[in-house]
């Protein structure tokens, strides 16, 4: 980066100390370099303005020019708000904003021409436009061309740094661009996708002349920055396998061929053989591996998670398997050790409800070799926890621990132990492709025979008694039913019903003694609440309530009905993830969604696709559609989402040649070294310097 680019933003004109720090403090903005990559998030068509009687017909937001009228603020009571009646020469409409009065209040002039951007919504029996964005009609200002919107925050716009004076900035510093910005890229890489120059990227993205040099200039910043994201993550991963070496399992071992012969209690899918066949492969090969399996639930992952465990005891190895809740941790103890009750291996497992009586002698088996398999939470990562040789980490629904949680696993040998990921989320192949860039994926994309589908309905509140007449009649089959709510206790600001509401009611329909009703919350102790899952677990209850906590790793085969309360307060995946929790047995299954009447256009579209379909990777694409890669797969404490223009959601085909075109430029030039290649590897390494490594565990 040029020293242009590299001075303090509070040299740049119209800022000044007090600006600047705001803007370090709100957006991040240290120099020019940065003012000039924060990015518009939109554009407007300054030609062109609606009138307000044209607002009723339209469907998104329009752009007016008008008088303020009349001003109202509302100090008291729980609907605090300030309004203002805006006009035009076609009629009146209300403008109102909940927050940030103070702010916008004094720039409510009357008589005065203002220019307002917003989208009209209907309230009761009339219409308005809530937090409108909203500026005096600047008559210099030449109206033609796109306008670039910038995000701001109510500190900054105090400032006069709202959209408006980030553009007076932003147009200060392009102007003063001349040749500042360096190509990065080949010239051959330029012809070839037909990209803009960069700097003429970045004048265009600000100050574009039309909409095609507009979507260009979006196009080429998009895939720049997605390109070095891929270069970072194959790069990463092209470093580890140089570096570090892992332990060569050289056989599968007596203990794994007995279990596989002669105690597996069902025939494995040919998914399940595959994905154990690229394991197998994986520790043959002197490499160190880090591989992640994605099944949907009930898919078996377990199953071959655990075949990995014994390919690494058969070798003179330990393994650790961590899960991120005590009831999962337990459930996975018990089913392993039910499955290798034959074989001569000790499993265990550690967890924070743990003793310290009984850690204390777990802590000197497992130092000395005598357990062979550890199974347990968090408290696995504890210091005191020593292992003799461990050679294979299985975490399980590993988005749930954060990456220095994770991280500290690599520690417990000499050398690193091979990783195993698993989730039962699906994760979309634009978002795989980024978050795990540096993982060896593989899929069970197929389910054990015998799996029913699952009938999914939506379900209205006024249907309650149908529903619960519903779960009578699946209860007198001998049936058992889960009830799901998304809350524990009351909030005044959601509208629906929460899990001691919901117990009251259920226990109203369904009495003693003819009803047994078990309820599970985050906020029991530990045995409270193992105490009410085992009762559901032995069918002495027909109908557990809970919240989310039974959303991993419950298995109760009796199960046909799952309810979820206030279903469109719940994310696609976890409606996914809640449903899989029945169709566990040979009875057919259930899942109800049930909602109020009001939904919004996101809610209507999550519910319709949990009604079409199971596929657990459609759903997981409309699920990045509609919520963005965010939080999807908790990859916002990795640092790997921080993106300033592209978006994962939108932009799988630009991934998918980000990564095309980083690949054949390794292929070609493995260390970067050809001068074509200067700048790409002088990025590069800045990159690699200054993120954490989480990838080796990640």
């Amino acid at each position: 980066m040029s020293e242009f680019l590299n001075t303090p933003i509070e040299f740049l004109k119209g800022v000044g100390p007090l600006r600047a720090e705001l803007l370090k403090k709100e957006l991040s903005i240290f120099t020019f370099g940065d003012l000039l990559e924060y990015f518009p998030f939109r554009y407007v068509d300054r030609s062109h303005y609606n009138t307000v009687a044209e607002l009723f017909q339209l469907e998104g937001h329009a752009q007016m020019k008008g008088f303020i009228t009349d001003v109202k603020e509302v100090t008291t009571g729980r609907n605090k708000r300030l309004t203002a009646k805006f006009q035009d020469n076609t009629g009146v409409i209300e403008l109102v904003w909940f927050q940030g009065a103070k702010y916008i209040l004094p720039i409510l002039k009357k008589g005065i021409p203002f220019q307002v951007y917003g989208k009209a919504k209907l309230f009761g029996s009339s219409f308005n436009i809530p937090h409108p964005e909203i500026q005096e009609l600047d008559k210099t200002d030449p109206l033609k061309g796109l306008k670039a919107v910038y995000r701001s925050t109510e500190k900054l716009s105090s400032k006069g740094l709202h959209s408006k004076g980030l553009e007076k900035l932003t147009s200060t510093l392009v102007q003063s661009l001349n040749r500042h910005i360096v190509e990065i890229f080949p010239q051959s890489m330029i012809q070839e996708l037909g990209l803009l120059e960069r700097e003429t990227a970045v004048k265009q993205i600000h100050y574009p002349q039309n909409e095609e040099l507009a979507k260009r200039a979006s196009f080429r910043l998009k895939f720049e920055e997605l390109f070095f994201l891929q270069m970072e993550l194959l790069l990463r991963k092209q470093i580890a396998l140089s570096k570090d070496k892992g332990f060569i399992f050289t056989e599968v071992g007596d203990i794994f061929m007995n279990f596989y012969s002669n105690h597996l209690p069902f025939e494995l899918t040919n998914a399940q053989k595959r994905v154990v066949k690229e394991i197998r492969a994986d520790f043959r090969k002197g490499f160190h591996m880090n591989r992640l399996i994605q099944g949907d639930v009930g898919s078996g992952k377990t199953m071959v998670a655990l075949l990995a465990m014994l390919i690494a005891v058969g070798n003179g190895f330990q393994a650790a398997m961590m899960a991120p809740t005590e009831i999962l941790a337990q459930q996975h103890f018990e089913s392993i050790k039910e499955l290798v009750k034959d074989l001569s291996i000790r499993v265990e497992k550690l967890s924070g409800s743990s003793k310290k009586s009984q850690r204390k002698i777990l802590h000197e088996a497992l130092e000395n070799g005598e357990i062979h398999i550890l199974i347990g939470t968090h408290a696995l990562i504890e210091d005191p926890v020593i292992f003799k040789n461990l050679g294979l980490v299985v975490i399980d629904e590993q988005h749930r621990f954060g990456v220095a949680q994770r991280s500290k696993l690599w520690k417990k040998n000499v050398n690193p132990p091979h990783v195993l990921v698993m989730t039962a989320t699906p994760i979309p192949r634009t978002l795989a492709m980024t978050v795990y860039g540096d993982l060896d994926v593989s899929v069970i994309d197929e389910l054990p025979p015998g799996r029913k589908p699952i009938t999914t309905e939506h379900r209205f509140e006024n249907d309650r008694s149908l529903v619960f007449g519903f779960m009578k009649r699946e209860i007198a089959l001998g049936r058992q039913i889960y009830v799901v709510f998304p809350l524990i206790q009351e909030s005044e600001t959601l509208d629906y019903h929460n899990l001691e509401e919901g117990y009251e009611s259920i226990t109203r329909a369904f009495p003693l003694p003819d009803f047994q009703v078990s309820i599970v919350h985050g906020k029991l102790k530990p045995e409270v609440k193992a105490f009410e899952m085992n009762r559901f677990v032995e069918g002495k209850t027909q109908i557990m309530v809970a919240t989310t906590v039974i959303e991993v790793g419950v298995n109760v085969p009796n199960a046909s009905v799952m309810i979820i309360e206030s279903a469109e307060r719940f994310g696609l995946s976890q409606l996914h993830q809640l449903r899989g929790r029945v169709g566990r047995g040979a009875d057919k299954s259930y899942c109800l969604l049930m909602t109020g009447n009001k939904l919004s256009k996101e809610s209507k579209k999550r519910l319709e696709t949990m009604v079409r379909t199971q596929d657990g990777f459609e759903i997981a694409e409309v699920d990045l559609e509609l919520r963005g890669p965010g939080d999807l797969m908790g990859t916002q404490q990795s640092g790997i989402m921080e993106l300033k223009i592209a978006d994962l959601a939108k932009d799988g085909k630009i991934v998918a040649l980000s990564r095309e075109k980083a690949r054949e430029i390794l292929e070609k030039d493995t260390n970067l070294n050809l001068p074509e290649h200067q700048f790409i590897r002088e990025r590069v390494v800045k990159i690699l310097q200054e993120k954490p490594n989480w990838g080796k565990i990640s």
